[in-house]
């Protein structure tokens, strides 16, 4: 018997690279996420990274065959779940900063090469007072490359003016 999933309706289906610099405080080099779809509030989101050879991690990992560092995929996972933090909470919030506080059970299944498209599927498991709990998986057409569990606190941040 299959068993369908009943997923809250899609909230905001497109945020784009310019909308999620005034999420996060991330910049490049180290934005890692290229856009977020099919944000769910308070459920799910996903972000898409678009691995291209001129990333500057690939100069060192690894000359002659680049592979995407997996500490860089649970990042590009946390900065999508911070993403989903921020559209969940609204404007009223102001800027809140969200911190790592924890990842456990991350798995690297397949690696992640230039070309690849990569999709970061966050849920969120939990939510206890500022501290919020995220499932994450990374695809790369359809197929599982990574997962990880993420936990992170949200800080005050500045109203907007």
């Amino acid at each position: 018997m299959n068993e369908t999933i009943d997923l809250p309706p899609i909230d905001i289906a497109l945020i784009e690279a310019k909308q999620i610099l005034t999420m996060i405080p991330h910049r490049y080099p180290f934005l890692l996420v290229d856009r977020l779809v099919d944000v769910r509030k308070d459920h799910s989101a996903t972000g898409i990274k678009n691995v291209t050879i001129n990333e500057p991690f690939f100069q060192g990992h690894f000359p002659g065959h680049p592979v995407m560092p997996g500490v860089l995929i649970v990042e590009a996972m946390a900065q999508t779940a911070a993403g989903l933090v921020i559209a969940t909470l609204g404007p009223e919030a102001g800027i809140p900063v969200v911190y790592f506080m924890s990842i456990e059970a991350a798995k690297f299944r397949k690696p992640v090469v230039p070309g690849d498209s990569l999709r970061l599927t966050l849920s969120k498991e939990r939510r206890r007072g500022q501290v919020w709990r995220f499932d994450g998986v990374a695809r790369v057409d359809g197929v599982v490359v990574a997962e990880a569990s993420i936990t992170a606190m949200i800080m005050d941040g500045v109203k907007p003016v």
